[in-house]
């Protein structure tokens, strides 16, 4: 069987898409059992903080979409928050214990989410059942993915100075992660709360200290994940929602926002000018990007920035012929994609992170805990609503998306990829909505990423060949600097889609860029 025919699923009982197949496997195993998609997705995600150990952890973050039938949606925060005590910076390292400057929010967004699916969806799964593949995957081990051989191949010659993690995640061969089994049993045994409040919180903060980073017992202890509503913009008849403010999902939204006033339906995916009409959409809606910030220290205009007078005004100074010049710093950064339906259409959409492949490098001795450099996203510049502060969230890339039909769940969908998601979402969306692809159609077609990277720091348009010749011809006319890149390339980003058909099928696709798979009941 082909590998794309393995990336894709169809079902009446529910679904469950990953980038690890035994991740997916996870959360189908409580799918099977009767589980909420709430519950299959903690599954999934606490096996992806073992499997993928380079892209997400407990030392990481989550954001969540979740939405059933009934009406209710809400987005479930997961964003740690700045250290109390602060150094001064005049530059934020993007490696090391002065870039593990917030804490990690991904276990409280799990028992966040388990009290939202107790209360509202019946759910009946505990913590501790939900996490026993974790469990088992760290104890007893599982090959090393294409994924983790790659970004450990990637950073050598980096990786070796940070103290443990070359010799803890190895190369090729068999993984195994016993410290990080034993944490996952303490959070079992006593809650999600063990993780910021009893000991296993008192010893994460000793070995933060004795590494160097900022971050208190304190300050995990006031880590909360939060509940919040969706922002949302309607594409043709589809409602999409996104995570807000400090989400950039935003910008995904004015995207699509803008897109909507352009015949998509119309004009040829596979062409020049469906490339350029996306692109440039990109451009007009990262014009207000630097604006995103934590709203509980910086105001956010969510409302304007979604109007569709101003979205009109920013389509109509698209050039069809010519492109905007790109004066924007790009982010990198490296997260997973999961998500999950159960037989009741109840849906997550879910995406972890820990910012950079391999996070801040700092990995906390007899725990297994790499911790994140989200503290890296923040900016020094006084002016900038995103300026480090004590408590503070930074802007955040994970947008994970959810798009409603007739109110009720029809999308789900997400990417790792930092600046790169809203741009893979964008050409992703177009596919499923305008053009009807199915879910592993549209994730296999070429996509592009604008802007630096941390491979190639020149702000240049990179796409993948697919595309053909005469595409790339005709970008590079209307003046995109154009920079071809393999097909199916990891610079693109690992997405996901599952999607409801209102007629009792689902059917979804992770991306065939990946290690994973979806999994229908």
């Amino acid at each position: 069987m082909s590998q794309q025919r393995e990336t894709a699923a169809r079902s009446r009982r529910g679904m469950v898409t990953s980038p690890h197949h035994l991740a997916s496997e996870a959360g189908a195993k409580v799918l099977r059992r009767g589980g909420t998609a709430i519950e299959a997705v903690i599954a999934a995600g606490a096996a992806l903080t073992v499997l993928y150990p380079h892209f997400c952890g407990l030392g990481g973050d989550a954001i969540w979409i979740v939405a059933d039938r009934a009406g209710r949606r809400k987005a479930i925060m997961g964003i740690g928050q700045a250290a109390n005590d602060l150094p001064k910076f005049e530059t934020i390292p993007a490696r090391g214990p002065l870039s593990a400057l917030t804490t990690a929010a991904v276990v409280d967004s799990w028992g966040q989410a388990l009290n939202f699916s107790q209360e509202n969806w019946q759910g009946k799964e505990s913590l501790a059942s939900l996490l026993g593949d974790a469990i088992e995957l760290a104890e007893e081990g599982f090959p090393v993915s294409r994924s983790q051989q790659h970004w450990h191949a990637f950073r050598s010659g980096e990786i070796e100075s940070w103290p443990g993690v070359a010799n803890a995640f190895v190369t090729e061969g068999h993984q195994r992660q016993p410290q990080l089994a034993e944490v996952l049993k303490a959070i079992a045994l006593h809650g999600h709360r063990e993780f910021y409040e009893g000991e296993l919180a008192n010893r994460i903060a000793r070995a933060l200290e004795a590494a160097g980073s900022q971050i208190r017992a304190d300050d995990l202890a006031k880590t909360v994940a939060t509940l919040a509503d969706p922002v949302s913009v309607t594409y043709r008849d589809i409602e999409l929602l996104a995570p807000p403010p400090p989400s950039q999902g935003i910008s995904t939204l004015a995207i699509m926002g803008i897109l909507s006033n352009f015949s998509m339906r119309n004009v040829d995916p596979t062409s020049a000018d469906f490339y350029h009409l996306c692109v440039e959409a990109v451009k007009q809606a990262f014009l207000d990007r630097e604006q995103i910030a934590d709203p509980d220290f910086a105001a956010q205009r969510c409302a304007e920035w979604l109007a569709g007078d101003y979205l009109a005004a920013k389509a109509g100074a698209i050039d069809p012929k010519s492109a905007l010049p790109w004066p924007h710093r790009f982010q990198t950064g490296d997260t997973v994609y999961l998500a999950a339906v159960d037989s009741e259409g109840r849906s997550a959409s879910v995406l972890q992170s820990t910012y950079y492949d391999w996070g801040s490098g700092v990995l906390l001795p007899d725990t297994g805990i790499l911790w994140q450099n989200r503290g890296a996203a923040f900016s020094t510049d006084p002016k900038s609503p995103n300026v480090l502060a004590p408590g503070k969230r930074p802007f955040y890339t994970l947008n994970p998306g959810l798009g409603l039909k007739n109110g009720m769940p029809h999308l789900l969908y997400g990417t790792q990829g930092a600046d790169g998601q809203p741009q893979t979402l964008t050409v992703l969306l177009s596919r499923l909505i305008d053009h009807g692809f199915d879910p592993l159609s549209a994730l296999s077609a070429p996509r592009f990423l604008l802007g630096r990277t941390f491979s190639d720091t020149r702000d240049n348009l990179k796409i993948e060949d697919a595309v053909g010749d005469d595409v790339l011809a005709e970008l590079a006319g209307r003046g995109h600097e154009v920079i071809p890149i393999s097909a199916l390339n990891a610079l693109s980003g690992q997405a996901g889609v599952i999607r409801l058909d209102g007629d009792g099928w689902t059917d979804g696709a992770h991306d065939p860029r990946s290690d994973g798979c979806a999994i229908g009941i």
